[in-house]
């Protein structure tokens, strides 16, 4: 009774969203050897085993009432004082182990954290009032248990946005599930990580910009030359790129909320003019995304961070929509390399996904696979969970992507705004294929097909019928869910 009972709980959260890859030559080997082969031959039904992997963590790791969300090891570590003491890092690492929850069909195992964002705000409220003498809530990037909020000495967390990221999760959440109860009761979260950046923003002397200060590019230093002609080292800055994307997504986030509730309008007028006074994401001479407001070198090149493309993955600032910056990130991410530490391939897996590069996408997932352990958990190194989440993430955004405007549509709410693209970024080794249970942005359920790399069936339900723009085969048609 108690093995049906799991097998049945367990079958109604995996069975919502089903994937089917080509068999590659590697296939009938155990999952040990097929790991240790994968980054040398393709091995598409590995990325589909690791799919439906990430889900299954994410369902055994962050049930609905769970309370707690999963920290950097999740449920699985091992020893009694863990790397990190097994905290919450909220510059990437808290945030990525939730980015399949919404389009994997488990939005639900996604409770969790956003939960987790309350304890978080009443703390961040003593850490706004405290450090900053500000209204609101802010986070840095530590928590624990007990919701930690206040800086530390690290460069990791110079800037005081780790909290506005965490608040986006709100209304990604929202945009996914369209549940308005949800968002009544958490737009004070929304409302008051929206304050606090409103609040502490600083006009910069020489542009007029607002911008936060202090600041970093969590966790990349820049090199410069001081007045004496030496060349010097540094992390601190004015106004990071990764800052204000984070910032820019959080208040236009926040208005877009107001509006749907039919509240606060007077509040997102004021969100609204501190908007148009955020500076805008630059390229450099060279054509790529600047990460400070001053074109610094990096004194890392290939940091395993690259924070100022934010805007490009999770953030939707960076689309095809916007050539320039586009081009810029591409350009941005061939400087920075392939090779790097688990979670930071399972984001640029993600970001050539954004970029519509299947190929790349899945030579970055086969290395974050290939360089895991033979149970398939990423390795880092240490061991941590979230490049497992950011890899399974990567894969549903391969096969569909609900995030670019349409042409001429700017809006943050209303769907019809936003093209439906099915496989965005399909590799050329995923030939032929099938996936059932992909969710949009709208509250909206995909299945899809395809033969030789297009798309021959696909079918997407909603709660209610509407029409929608969706980009099949390189064209744009208008269907009805």
């Amino acid at each position: 009774a108690i093995r049906d009972a799991a097998i049945a709980d367990h079958q109604s959260y995996m069975g919502r969203c089903r994937l089917t890859l080509p068999a590659g030559p590697d296939a009938a080997l155990p999952t040990p050897e097929r790991v240790k082969r994968n980054e040398a031959a393709p091995d598409p039904s590995l990325a589909a085993l690791y799919f439906q992997f990430g889900r299954y963590l994410m369902v055994g790791g962050s049930r609905p009432d769970s309370p707690l969300p999963s920290n950097l090891q999740g449920i699985w570590a091992e020893e009694y004082s863990t790397p990190w003491r097994g905290d919450f890092h909220s510059n990437i690492n808290l945030q990525m182990n939730y980015w399949p929850a919404e389009v994997t069909g488990l939005a639900d195992c996604h409770r969790p954290l956003l939960r987790f964002i309350e304890g978080v705000a009443v703390e961040g409220a003593r850490a706004a009032k405290a450090y900053y003498n500000a209204p609101g809530w802010t986070a840095y990037h530590t928590q624990n248990p007990w919701f930690e909020a206040a800086p530390s000495y690290l460069p990791a967390t110079a800037g005081p946005t780790c909290g506005a990221w965490m608040a986006t999760h709100i209304w990604t959440h929202y945009q996914f599930t369209l549940d308005r109860d949800f968002l009544r009761k958490a737009y004070p979260l929304l409302r008051g990580a929206a304050e606090f950046c409103a609040a502490v923003l600083v006009e910069d002397p020489k542009h007029g910009w607002l911008v936060t200060a202090p600041s970093s590019s969590p966790e990349n230093s820049y090199s410069f030359t001081d007045s004496s002609g030496q060349k010097k080292r540094a992390w601190l800055c004015v106004g990071s790129t990764y800052d204000i994307q984070i910032i820019r997504g959080l208040l236009q986030g926040t208005i877009a909320a107001a509006e749907v509730l039919g509240t606060d309008a007077a509040f997102a007028a004021d969100l609204k003019k501190v908007l148009s006074r955020l500076p805008a994401t630059r390229v450099n001479a060279e054509g790529r995304i600047m990460e400070w407001q001053e074109d610094f070198e990096e004194v890392e090149v290939t940091h395993r961070h690259s924070s100022h493309l934010w805007g490009l993955y999770p953030g939707i600032e960076i689309n095809p929509s916007t050539p320039e910056l586009f081009e810029g990130a591409r350009k941005s991410l061939d400087r920075r390399g392939d090779s790097s530490t688990g979670w930071s391939m399972a984001w640029k897996a993600n970001f050539w996904a954004r970029l519509r590069d299947g190929d790349r996408a899945s030579k970055l997932l086969a290395m974050l696979i290939g360089r895991g352990g033979g149970n398939m958990m990423c390795l880092h190194p240490p061991f941590q969970i979230d490049g497992n989440f950011g890899g399974c993430a990567a894969v549903a955004e391969m096969l569909i992507q609900s995030h670019t405007p349409a042409a001429g549509g700017e809006s943050q709410i209303s769907n019809l705004k936003f093209e439906i693209e099915l496989l965005p970024a399909l590799p050329a080794a995923w030939t032929d294929g099938k996936v059932t249970g992909l969710r949009a942005r709208g509250d909206l359920t995909v299945d899809i097909e395809w033969k030789a790399g297009r798309v021959v069936d696909f079918k997407i339900t909603s709660p209610v019928k509407q029409e929608l723009r969706v980009r099949v085969n390189g064209e744009v048609r208008t269907v009805k869910t």
